[in-house]
């Protein structure tokens, strides 16, 4: 990074002469440097640590958790977010107690660079302090590691202050620091970042033999063994913060399991009294939750954010995660907050700056490959920004007059220049437009069988209605049915029937998919992608059509397509509607039964071309035009997959 680039990120930090030094011992570093000018205090820490700056950054950047452990109180209630004055950003009001002393300030939204720099100021309104500001470095050093810089600058208000500041700060402080970041780098160089803070006020909280028994009741619901094991041990052991927000795919890819069995195994456990599941209600822009149900009933699609002051309509394929957390009978928690900013609130944001009124700054930092969003706190739109090799390396991003529609493209390595034209300063945030992948979706969960057979009850308020986004929609019938009535007899074609609803239940179930109702001989299932929908019913229909000896072949006709679906209640469990729902079954009827005929949508998606295109598979898919009932005037491409054929192409 060029020193016209590093000026430029912290020109916003107090640059102070030092008249007076002291020099104090550090045990998990270089030695602290503290400085005084006037009535300004100034502590510089510096850390030589192994593991790396993208290491340490989730652990060290997460404000929150970082003063816990640095022994800070807790804050007297969250603090809401001041309306902008004088054409400021607005500030978030918070307060503290310390030793029966009340503490008041007002923060400014941090800043941040991701993974190297971030900080904060605070202006006291109450207390023995006038003004704080804090800025956190991390530098990669030659051959591996990171020196670790940590500086405040403190203005007293009065004796008492100069008094606390020297104690708090010069003492309490520096060793706890110390301490926290020595921890901090033991974990990142484990890969344990949610491992216990405290072990012994973990198992403080827990009862033992009930969590034995809890282990043992969830394998007999079927869980696997080891990852029940681990799981008992996360909840005994685990960091009180992480327990409050427990992400089954994060956890899935800390112990190395499949995404998919993590996910179940929190559901099984929920069944078994170890884990509550709650809805989290995620704002589009800051991505935080602004709302928490229990249960889907009390899930509504019309939300608001306080921080980003933004109405938002929530969707299950976004902005609707399942996320858990500890029974309280497993697991007491005292979540209390300690810090309501930090770069680690927003993870998807690479960098945040202020920019005064009628200025630039220059941020020169390595991006990976992909889609960026640019935009200012509290303006509307954004500019969206594309990363790709070889693209130009520089480009200005400018507030003020509206965003070009047009998206930029620049270099991994550019140089980009945050412009404010307006006369009102701005809080430039640059930010990744995918969404986490470590996020179970409510799209996701409630689209998995086992979710439906052990949560039947879950449904959303009658009359409500939430946008799913993208499903996958099966639609599957017997062929001959009705014949196979006459010819066998009732009974027996009913045992046939029943039979058949088992085969593609599991084959559906097996793909990550659910049976959401039964029409007659028919079902309706949905997948959250449509290759696991193709496959299930291609191995269903090869199933139904070569049964063991003693039961009768069967025919299954089968339609999928995939686009953005509806879900309501209907008959008192969660379902779908919308116009891809009335397509797809309309494509059934075009199945023979040896076929399964899928829209171009689902021809498109990568996977399935992927799965069409391997000669292992064996499959073909040829295209036809059909025209739909209740679509008049439209013609549909459409595509028959089956098994292939000697002179079949795909």
């Amino acid at each position: 990074m060029s020193r016209r680039t590093e000026e430029a990120l912290t020109n916003h930090q107090p640059r102070l002469p030092p008249l007076a030094r002291a020099r104090e011992s550090h045990p998990a570093g270089r030695a602290a440097t503290r400085s005084v000018k006037q009535k300004e205090f100034h502590y510089r820490w510096e850390y030589d640590l192994r593991a790396g700056p993208e290491a340490l950054w989730p652990l060290v950047a997460d404000t929150n958790r970082f003063n816990r452990d640095a022994g800070i109180p807790t804050l007297d209630g969250a603090g809401l977010a001041e309306a902008e004055a004088g054409g400021r950003v607005a500030r978030r009001r918070l307060r503290l107690s310390k030793f029966g002393v009340g503490v008041e300030w007002e923060e400014e939204p941090f800043e941040w660079v991701r993974p190297h720099r971030f900080g904060v100021a605070r202006r006291y309104r109450r207390g023995p302090v006038a003004e704080m500001r804090v800025a956190v470095e991390l530098r990669a050093r030659e051959g591996g590691g990171t020196r670790l810089v940590y500086e405040v600058w403190a203005a007293p208000r009065g004796p008492l202050g100069r008094a606390a500041i020297a104690l708090q700060l010069g003492r309490v402080s520096a060793r706890r620091f110390a301490e926290t970041f020595r921890r901090y780098d033991e974990l990142a160089l484990s890969g344990a970042a949610a491992a216990a803070s405290d072990v012994r006020a973990a198992a403080a909280a827990c009862d033992r033999r009930l969590l034995a028994a809890l282990e043992r009741r969830l394998v007999e619901e079927g869980a696997e063994r080891a990852l029940a094991a681990r799981l008992v041990e996360t909840i005994e052991r685990g960091d009180e913060l992480a327990l409050a927000r427990m992400r089954p795919y994060a956890l899935a890819d800390a112990w190395g399991a499949t995404r998919r069995d993590a996910l179940e195994l929190c559901l099984k456990a929920t069944r078994a009294g170890l884990l509550d599941l709650r809805w989290e209600l995620l704002c589009p822009l800051c991505r935080g939750p602004k709302a928490t149900a229990s249960a889907l009933r009390d899930v509504r699609a019309e939300q608001h954010c306080d921080s980003c002051r933004a109405d938002f309509t929530v969707a299950f394929d976004r902005s609707v995660e399942v996320v858990f957390r500890p029974n309280p009978a497993a697991r007491r928690l005292e979540v209390r907050e300690f810090c309501v900013g930090g770069p680690q609130v927003t993870p998807h944001v690479v960098a945040q700056q202020f920019v005064a009124p009628g200025s630039r700054r220059e941020l020169r930092h390595a991006l990976e490959e992909g889609s960026y969003r640019v935009r200012a706190h509290g303006l509307p739109g954004a500019r969206t920004l594309a990363v790709a090799a070889g693209g130009p390396a520089a480009a200005t991003l400018r507030a003020g007059g509206g965003w070009p529609d047009e998206e930029l493209t620049v270099g991994p390595s550019a140089s980009l220049s945050f412009e404010n034209s307006t006369g009102d300063e701005q809080l430039f945030i640059l930010e990744r437009t995918a969404w986490n992948d470590q996020a179970a979706t409510a799209a996701e969960v409630t689209a998995l069988q086992l979710f439906r057979d052990l949560f039947a009850s879950e449904a959303l308020r009658p009359g409500d209605r939430i946008n799913v986004g993208q499903m996958t929609v099966l639609f599957t019938d017997l062929r001959d049915s009705t014949r196979m009535y006459r010819e066998v007899g009732d009974a027996v074609a009913f045992g046939a029937v029943m039979n058949h609803f088992d085969v593609l239940r599991e084959s559906i179930a097996a793909e990550g998919g659910s049976v959401v109702k039964t029409l007659g001989d028919a079902v309706m299932a949905v997948f959250p992608r449509p290759a696991p929908a193709l496959r299930a019913v291609l191995r269903a229909q090869r199933l139904l059509a070569s049964p063991p000896e003693g039961f009768r072949p069967l025919m299954l006709k089968a339609g999928i397509h995939a686009g953005p679906c509806i879900a309501v209640t209907l008959n008192e469990r969660l379902d779908y509607f919308g116009s891809h729902v009335n397509i797809t079954a309309r494509l059934e009827p075009l199945s023979t039964g040896r076929d399964c005929v899928i829209s171009e949508a689902v021809r498109r998606d990568p996977a399935v071309a992927e799965l069409l295109a391997d000669p292992s598979n064996g499959l073909t898919a040829h295209a036809v035009e059909a025209q739909l009932k209740g679509f008049d005037g439209d013609s549909f491409k459409l595509w028959r997959v089956s098994p292939q054929r000697d002179g079949d192409d795909v």
